[in-house]
């Protein structure tokens, strides 16, 4: 057992793991998402219409933000788009404590989420910059296990903090994010400038094509964005029927949400390592996709603490068959000088469903119930799986 975590993760470069350290500082403090739907609904009294209304403002701004990093990391590249996501998005997060007016707070959460989400396509060119080819969807699976470690830190701190004070949740994101920043620059400004030094201008027709001519990328990225609606359910309505029909505490509440992390941590990289480089990678998206579908139907079969235990283990898994692979993916299809576009597009089918997450859910359960949302849940998950097995069948490029 020993040698099988020495060979996963062995062979990567220093700078892989010197992001992914940063990583994980950044995330040990994301406690102000996890927690926003409870905050909203308990602290501020407002409705679960008006909750959800605010925490699609989250993406609508990753939407746009997305995009933004993207765009501005084929043009100014990974380092700088980075740094300034880390700094200014620490100020914006920690900032929005002091907003309680509805309309005020969801333009604040926009913009504190257009500015924190520009980091995901420019951390993931930078980490394709920095792996070997072979090595490249190890490295993102590292880095997703330091984002999922500090996820399993950041939502159980949280539910302790909650308790004190829901204040506290929005300092500590604020300054976990201003650190990795400053370790961020710290550590790559050197490399930065040397990467810019020796880089030349790339023309138009160098940088290639937009994903937006790439059919099949399209469909691919429309797959992705019902598997993150489904996923999304984690940080809106989950925590809902934790506290509404089991009764659990803040505390309780963040322990299992962290139970998700915990598992990446874990297990993903020896998986990843173990399935090496796949023939068929949609298989394994479609596998994942299926399996999360499968963990909202649990909570309609029986009802029990070890149910939600079950389920958040499926949604883990579910994690290690198609994220890793979805990224790998994107940069298989994208060439030398795209990748931030492509990239962009990848994180805005997230952004997106961020958007419709929140909104369907909290309307199918304020329409119905909790029962009818996990079906539903479960009945999209079975026909994206099918969906991604289909594109297999229709994909001339990977």
């Amino acid at each position: 057992m020993f040698q099988l975590y020495k060979e996963a993760y062995g062979g990567l470069s220093r700078n892989t793991w010197l992001l992914s350290i940063i990583m994980l500082i950044n995330r040990s403090g994301s406690m102000v998402i996890p927690f926003m739907t409870v905050y909203l609904t308990k602290e501020l009294k407002l409705g679960v219409k008006e909750s959800g209304v605010i925490i699609s403002a989250f993406g609508v701004g990753a939407l746009f933000g997305a995009y933004t990093g993207g765009w501005l990391t084929d043009r100014i590249g990974h380092f700088r788009v980075q740094f300034f996501s880390l700094l200014l998005g620490g100020i914006s997060l920690f900032s929005l404590q002091f907003y309680k007016d509805v309309a005020l707070l969801t333009i604040m959460v926009f913009i504190a989420s257009l500015i924190s989400e520009a980091l995901r396509p420019a951390n993931a060119v930078s980490i394709s910059v920095y792996s070997k080819p072979e090595n490249i969807t190890r490295a993102y699976s590292l880095n997703r296990m330091a984002v999922n470690l500090g996820f399993a830190v950041g939502p159980t701190v949280g539910g302790l903090l909650a308790v004190i004070s829901y204040k506290l949740l929005f300092w500590v994101d604020g300054i976990t994010c201003v650190l990795a920043a400053l370790l961020f620059f710290q550590t790559f400004y050197k490399q930065d400038k040397t990467r810019r030094r020796e880089a030349r201008r790339v023309s138009k027709e160098e940088r290639g094509s937009s994903p937006f001519h790439d059919t099949i990328f399209i469909l691919f990225c429309m797959g992705t964005c019902v598997f993150a609606m489904l996923f999304f359910q984690l940080f809106t309505t989950i925590p809902l029927y934790y506290k509404n029909v089991y009764q659990l505490d803040e505390n309780a509440i963040g322990l299992l949400i962290g139970l998700n992390g915990l598992i990446i941590f874990l297990f993903e990289m020896v998986i990843v390592y173990k399935i090496g480089k796949p023939q068929k990678i949609m298989q394994l998206i479609a596998l994942g996709v299926f399996i999360m579908g499968l963990s909202f139907l649990l909570f309609n079969i029986y009802h029990s603490l070890m149910i939600l235990i079950f389920a958040m283990s499926l949604t883990s898994i579910a994690e290690i068959f198609s994220m890793p692979f979805m990224v790998s993916y994107t940069m298989q299809r994208s060439s030398e000088h795209n990748k931030g576009s492509y990239m962009a597009m990848y994180s805005m089918s997230y952004s997106l469903a961020f958007i419709l997450a929140p909104l369907g859910g909290t309307f199918i359960l304020d329409t119905w119930n909790f029962e009818i949302l996990w079906y539903v849940c479960f009945i999209l998950g079975i026909f994206v799986a099918f969906g991604f097995l289909m594109l297999e069948n229709f994909n001339p490029k990977v």
